[in-house]
């Protein structure tokens, strides 16, 4: 049984992040069409699982990837709006997957290295943590100032 599904969802989209939320968003439509009891809540729960099943049974796996792009890149930029832009001015330029790997590797950066900004040029410092008090050169206006890292 498990080898004939195999089978049939060879070539096929199968499940993404667009999917989960579509499928999350529809039953939580469905629950709310208990207590509502209106055909139209329905309509619209079972159109949203009929969406989804299109979109993982689907064979156009190129136009999926590409609507599941844009729904990631909608969804970084909500996130963004509501953290207040804490990832940067250029929150919408990246793709979401893009970002969340700039911050994997800035979180790893932290680990190893203490950043600081220039107090003339506001420049953005790397230096080795551990090494004690320091005097730190800007590499682009040459001012020295002295941190503790």
């Amino acid at each position: 049984m498990r080898n004939r599904f195999q089978q049939f969802m060879y070539g096929r989209y199968g499940m993404d992040q667009l999917n989960r939320f579509l499928s999350t968003v529809a039953l939580i439509v469905l629950v709310v069409s208990i207590f509502v009891r209106r055909p139209i809540v329905e309509i619209v729960a079972l159109a949203l699982l009929f969406w989804c099943y299109y979109r993982m049974f689907s064979r156009n796996v190129s136009k999926r990837a590409a609507e599941n792009q844009k729904y990631l890149n909608f969804k970084y930029r909500v996130v963004c709006k509501v953290k207040k832009g804490k990832y940067g001015r250029s929150a919408g330029s990246a793709s979401f997957a893009q970002k969340r790997a700039q911050m994997k590797y800035r979180q790893e950066q932290k680990k190893i290295y203490r950043f600081f900004a220039c107090p003339n040029c506001a420049q953005k410092v790397r230096v080795p943590k551990g090494k004690g008090k320091i005097c730190i050169t800007c590499p682009k206006c040459k001012t020295e100032f002295i941190k503790r890292s």
